[in-house]
């Protein structure tokens, strides 16, 4: 008997991109048992679109972030099967499918995820478009058994948070990567491109730094606190290094004049950091738009390692800033 299937959209101030998302999981090739729609206090039309489609609706007067969204979703739900769509995605039409398909015949499996689509859901221009190449390589390279799952597009057997317990609340963002890393020793996790969906991403650049900025706090509590090996990463390595050191290397300059090539040497360094995804950007768009993708991604590394420079010391001197302890989460 094939597993019954609940959808769980956390939602707040989406209406510009709930329509869709609800439209195309209603137009499933394998449409879910139940959608349930967790609002986190929208000020916007979220709750008057929603209920314009078959679901349920979950309303909070506070908003809580993603992880209690997705949280109240999970206790309203009744699938043995939890397909957790963001907002701001539109799934492929095999998306549910496919999903259950890979659960189903890949051993040791309990949680899917999937991918972006270089189409955005709607087209709002180049910063956009940088967001969805580098969101879709990365994904595309770590295809395969992974330990950490994302869950804009996510499948996950209800089983599994009977096991490790919900999201962690305290969280508002990484949230998925902590609960990945307590459920990747028992439960393993599968990315494919057989799993997919347009998004809405980020088209402005200060805001989309600024988001980049906050959201990097988060990265050293949570990988202090990992149990495991690392998850999979979206960044070179290499790339934030040389990003950082050609900003901390400009002043070299003053000190000695042959130290000013320093920065415009690091800046070489972070162009060839990770040359596939430079092909892959090449293949897409193009040599003009790969100068373009480049120049927002360095200031994009400068936002992640300010962010989780600020987030560091936040963690040391709040003992609440982080990820719970673990046996809170039961």
């Amino acid at each position: 008997m094939s597993p019954s299937i609940s959808v769980i959209v956390p939602a707040f101030n989406s209406e510009r991109t709930l329509r869709a998302c609800l439209a195309a999981i209603h137009a499933q090739t394998r449409p879910p048992d139940e959608v349930v729609v967790a609002d986190d206090a929208s000020s916007d039309r979220t709750r008057e679109i929603a209920r314009e489609f078959p679901v349920t609706l979950l309303e909070t007067p506070v908003n809580r972030g993603p992880a209690a969204a997705r949280n109240r979703g999970i206790l309203a739900s009744r699938g043995d099967v939890l397909f957790f769509v963001d907002s701001d995605c539109a799934l492929s039409g095999d998306a549910i499918a496919n999903a259950l398909r890979l659960l189903d015949e890949t051993p040791g499996v309990s949680c899917v995820h999937g991918t972006y689509l270089t189409e955005p859901l709607f087209d709002d221009g180049p910063v956009e478009a940088y967001r969805l190449l580098h969101a879709r390589h990365w994904r595309l390279r770590h295809a395969g058994r992974v330990r950490t799952a994302v869950f804009a597009v996510c499948a996950i057997r209800r089983a599994v948070f009977d096991d490790v317990g919900l999201f962690d609340e305290n969280l508002r963002a990484s949230e998925d990567v902590e609960l990945s890393d307590r459920m990747a020793d028992r439960h393993g996790i599968l990315l494919t491109a057989e799993v997919s969906c347009r998004h809405d991403d980020d088209s402005a650049l200060w805001p989309m730094l600024r988001k980049q900025f906050g959201r990097s706090q988060l990265l050293v509590p949570v990988a202090v606190r990992e149990r495991g090996p690392a998850g999979i990463r979206a960044n070179s390595a290499a790339g934030l290094l040389a990003a950082g050191l050609a900003v901390a290397s400009a002043p070299a300059g003053l000190v000695a004049a042959p130290l000013s090539a320093l920065p415009a040497a690091f800046l070489v360094l972070f162009a060839v950091a990770d040359p596939g995804l430079a092909r892959f950007v090449l293949r897409q768009r193009g040599a003009g738009f790969l100068v373009f993708f480049l120049a927002v991604h360095f200031l994009v590394q400068l936002a992640i390692l300010a962010g989780a420079a600020v987030g560091a010391v936040r963690f040391l001197v709040r003992k609440d800033f982080g990820p719970s302890r673990a046996e809170a989460l039961r």
